[in-house]
């Protein structure tokens, strides 16, 4: 469990290696891609196709999931992303390298790793998305088996450790345990759907839609004349969260809140792990220290007296190191929920038309920024929740130190009285200083404000009133807020500086000034993903093309009935209906040639002849005409009839199908 910051178990030893088992798996992993790849087809046909009759069409790109507008399978794909949790800690270790790495090569070795950890869960992911379902079913269940067997076993054969005891890898690897059971259940039971389809048992199988039902419902919302009287919402819902029925999150979105989830548990446990050994050594090294001062044999000596008030902030650094870890942990987990809140807030805000919440120069963010954006914010904002918990507990414990050593200890010593009395001095200077500051605002409206233009006006016009007494009221103040402006300085920059550190996870805000939000990567990252998101998934133009597609479709039908109340031939791709029509087009100019001349004369003729067996435009129709009006006297051959008829049709194959038609 090294990988985790915890220390090495010796009290029992695993029958399995999980960084071994990392790397064999890659085995089945590229077998599953490769059967996949060899399913999918592949839209262009290429020249080697022609070369190896096996690979025709076949071996098309596998993808994993669509990142952008698909909306299916999310809490699967988010249940897969969970598996991953405790491999992306991995990274982080350099202990699943089976060989040692310069330190220059370091960039590659993370590289390298990401690479292998992708590949080896490629296959939870594209089994989820393949459209040959059983296939993806049963690939999809052997695989996640063999993890889920291969991580029980490792937790049976030795479950114990040295931080959190014998249950330790349990609680540890729990979640992961978890994400694998679900994942597994969602591969049966998407098996047991594609064989009902597959047998006619079940017509209503999950199918990708480019409209979907929320989206549609979102669109008649918009349409339909407001209500009169809003319905009143609860507290819950004006406060913290008011559900939307109308609105999905991606699966971008829930597989990278899963994984922040579960990240944010595991590296909590190794911060518990690192503090308890941190502070273990703290007390080997306060007895030590007592030993030392046991062995001089002096009682005045200044290390005798200072184990005392080290043992005490040793007391207390553990106790605010362990309430500030919950604190910040509620902390990062009510951050990732409010992200997900503001990216449905600013999400439905550009549906509308509304960029007044973002800086101007942010209004049209460039296509490539806002595309490379998608590909960014899922990693960032994991590691942006991660550091952001570390930095809160940090900031948090610094003021936890602060309150205990100004507020607590001094009444636990029995010094609570002069602590009252400096409190109350205190709090008596910041009164008169903020008094003094609210009756300058005070003496302003009484005195230099002009009265309301109207009775029903909230406030006062901004108009300036006794002006040469206001110049003297200025001047006299002026120097009593030179004095307050150096305060102020310093409480601003303590704010700027609590702030900051406190919206580090948050990436949907910028930690910056005005004017400078471009230097804030995250910031400018969350722009880029909301904007890509904003044109890739509104309704209404999605449902504005899902009507264009319809109707084409429609179009498209009609078209193929009214052809086939001539010709009963079911439809067939769009080569073999060329060739056959082009062979008909020649069967009936033979039984035809009056026809030919009728017809539009051919501007040009394939780039891929040459000018020289190039015939004239005219001479095939000239003579077909000339065999029709004297086909015994003619003196043109026939072998030059059939030459030129082979000429007209040498762009186009016939059919096997039509062989028997001439």
């Amino acid at each position: 469990m090294e990988w985790i910051g915890m220390p090495a178990n010796k009290t029992c030893e695993s029958e399995v290696s999980m960084e071994l088992f990392l790397h064999c798996s890659l085995v089945p992993a590229v077998f599953i891609i490769a059967v996949l790849s060899f399913l999918q087809r592949r839209g262009k046909k290429m020249a080697i196709d022609e070369k190896i009759p096996v690979l025709r069409g076949h071996f098309g790109l596998v993808v994993p999931l669509d990142f952008i507008g698909s909306l299916s399978n999310r809490w699967s794909y988010g249940f897969a992303f969970g598996a991953v949790s405790s491999s992306v800690l991995l990274l982080f270790s350099e202990r699943y390298i089976p060989f040692t790495v310069p330190s220059w090569a370091r960039a590659l070795v993370y590289l390298a790793g990401a690479l292998e950890v992708g590949l080896a869960y490629f296959p939870f992911f594209a089994c989820l998305s393949t459209d040959f379902k059983i296939v993806g079913g049963v690939l999809g269940i052997l695989y996640t088996l063999i993890w889920f067997i291969i991580t029980l076993w490792d937790i049976v054969t030795c479950p114990s450790g040295q931080i959190l005891g014998k249950y330790q890898k349990i609680i540890c690897l729990w979640p992961c345990i978890l994400c694998l059971f679900v994942l597994l259940a969602r591969y049966i039971h998407m098996l047991v759907k594609a064989v009902q389809a597959h047998l006619n048992l079940d017509v209503d199988e999950d199918q990708e839609r480019l409209l979907q039902t929320h989206q549609a419902q979102y669109v008649k919302r918009l349409l339909r004349a407001p209500p009169e009287r809003e319905v009143e919402k609860s507290w819950f819902q004006r406060k913290i969260y008011d559900w939307d029925p109308y609105f999905k999150f991606p699966n971008r979105l829930i597989g990278t809140t899963i994984i922040s989830l579960i990240d944010l548990y595991i590296l909590s446990l190794a911060d518990y792990s690192l503090s308890s050994y941190a502070f273990n050594r703290l007390d080997g090294l306060k007895d030590s220290l007592e030993d030392l001062a046991s062995s001089l044999n002096m009682t005045d000596n200044i290390i005798a007296k200072s184990i005392p008030h080290i043992e005490e902030l040793i007391r207390v650094a553990r106790g605010a190191w362990l309430v500030t870890t919950i604190f910040a942990m509620l902390t990062s987990v009510t951050y990732i929920f409010h992200v997900l809140a503001c990216y449905r807030k600013h999400l439905k805000r550009l549906w509308a038309g509304q960029k007044g919440f973002l800086p101007q120069k942010f209004h049209r963010p460039s296509s490539a920024v806002s595309m490379a954006a998608i590909t960014r914010y899922s990693g960032w904002q994991i590691a942006f929740t991660l550091w952001g918990y570390l930095i809160i507990h940090f900031v948090q414990f610094l003021l936890g130190l602060l309150i205990a050593y100004a507020l607590v200890l001094p009444i636990v010593h029995g010094n609570g009285l002069e602590l009252l009395k400096h409190l109350a001095i205190i709090i008596l200077t910041l009164a008169l200083v903020a008094g003094l500051v609210i009756l300058q605002i005070f003496l302003v409206h009484i005195f230099f404000l002009q009265d309301k233009i109207l009775q029903t006006d909230k406030q006062k016009p901004l108009a300036l009133n006794n002006r040469k007494a206001f110049h003297i009221f200025n001047y006299f103040f002026f120097f009593y807020n030179v004095i307050m402006g150096l305060g102020n300085c310093i409480l601003r920059l303590i704010f700027s500086f609590t702030v900051g550190m406190c919206l580090v996870p948050r990436i949907d805000r910028t930690i910056l000034q005005r004017g400078y939000e471009t230097l804030d990567p995250g910031y400018h990252t969350w722009i880029g993903m909301i904007f890509a998101d904003h044109y890739h998934s509104n309704p209404v133009m999605i449902c504005f093309c899902h009507l264009l597609l319809a109707a084409n479709l429609e179009n498209q039908r009609r078209r193929i009935s009214i052809l086939s109340s001539f010709d009963n031939i079911s439809s067939e791709p769009a080569e073999n209906c060329r060739a056959r029509v082009r062979w008909k087009l020649i069967y009936t100019l033979l039984k035809n040639p009056k026809l030919i001349l009728l017809r539009k004369r051919r501007t040009s003729w394939s780039s891929s002849r040459s000018d020289q067996a190039r015939p004239d435009t005219m001479t095939v129709p000239y003579v077909l005409a000339s065999q029709y009006r004297n086909p015994v006297e003619s003196d043109i051959p026939s072998t030059l009839l059939g030459h030129h008829v082979s000429m007209l049709l040498s762009t186009e194959s016939p059919p096997e199908s039509s062989s028997s038609t001439g």
